[in-house]
């Protein structure tokens, strides 16, 4: 599949020299005027680049870049931020709002390519399949939900995270927080295997949080079996006295004591049965706000979204 490079600059002779360039390297190219309509494509079509402007109409590069890389599923995606030639201040600044490398109007063709490949091998190399884990990783996941998005096929998305994982890591120490997550992948896993699809996909953000992409009939029964797995594990990361307690002893900034409850795990589902979703930031909010609706509750849980739309 030909690497797919989004254009944002307001010049359309610049957009022109641009796509001319990129063409020698048979990059697929889509363009964008300005930050909003930038946005729009970014959080709509699975993307492997962005060329961005610093100084465009409606939302500029600067903003752009901050609301890309705080969004958990396009964080990954590289952009070189193009600024003038005397704009060290802007440069300073797209760097500062998370962009990945900037280049300098008027470049040379050759330095744009060369470094456009050099972005990519890092990326490629970075966020790759997790290396705890060995689950893919976010570029996977976004491509994934992308994919189904395009497909207009009904899904259903589980983001599920791990309740007082920094206490246990705190106290137990980061070997023991990465067994846990692996054992958690291992959970995960077992119970698609046992009732989820052939092509169902299972990715790992990063540290506790995990992404299960299935359908709508087999998820109830994928998110019992994995609270039925993690509850039946969970006393088997404590020592004997933690265990016995169903607790683990914490201290609050002020020193003051706290019993902190074994792990647990929530679950947020997603899914189109009921409302239309059309783009990928989409999923993740509506993600988050279950998982933390879930987290409310005692114990491991997961909360379903049956929400309709008006």
């Amino acid at each position: 599949m030909a690497i797919r490079i989004l254009i944002v600059d307001d010049d359309p002779d610049i957009r022109d020299v641009l796509k001319l360039t990129l063409s020698e390297e048979k990059y697929e190219v889509l363009e964008a005027g300005d930050g909003e309509e930038a946005l729009k494509i970014i959080n709509s079509k699975p993307l492997d680049l962005v060329l961005l402007d610093y100084k465009i109409p409606k939302i500029d590069g600067r903003t752009v870049c901050r609301q890309v890389k705080k969004d958990i599923l396009l964080s990954h995606l590289p952009i070189i931020m193009v600024t003038g030639k005397g704009d060290i201040e802007d440069r300073v600044e797209g760097l500062d709002a998370g962009a990945d490398d900037y280049i300098v109007k008027p470049f040379e063709p050759k330095e744009l390519l060369a470094r456009i490949r050099m972005v990519l091998r890092r990326v490629e190399r970075d966020l790759g399949a997790n290396p705890l884990t060995r689950l893919p990783g976010n570029v996977a996941i976004l491509n994934e939900l992308s994919r189904r998005l395009e497909n207009k096929s009904l899904f259903a998305v589980c983001y599920a995270d791990l309740d007082k994982f920094k206490a246990y890591n705190d106290k137990y120490g980061f070997e023991h927080g990465d067994e846990v997550i692996r054992e958690t992948a291992r959970i995960l896993i077992r119970a698609v295997q046992e009732f989820g699809n052939p092509d169902d996909f299972i990715g790992h953000i990063g540290g506790d949080d995990f992404v299960i992409i299935t359908t709508p009939e087999v998820v109830d029964n994928i998110c019992k079996k994995i609270i039925e797995g993690f509850e039946k594990t969970s006393p088997s990361f404590y020592n004997e006295t933690d265990r016995k307690n169903g607790y683990i002893i914490a201290y609050d900034r002020k020193g003051k004591e706290q019993k902190i409850p074994l792990l647990s795990i929530s679950i947020g589902v997603v899914t189109n049965e009921f409302r239309k979703i059309e783009h990928v930031a989409q999923i993740g909010e509506i993600g988050a706000e279950l998982k933390g609706y879930a987290k409310r509750l005692e114990r491991s849980n997961y909360i379903r979204d049956k929400r309709k739309d008006i």
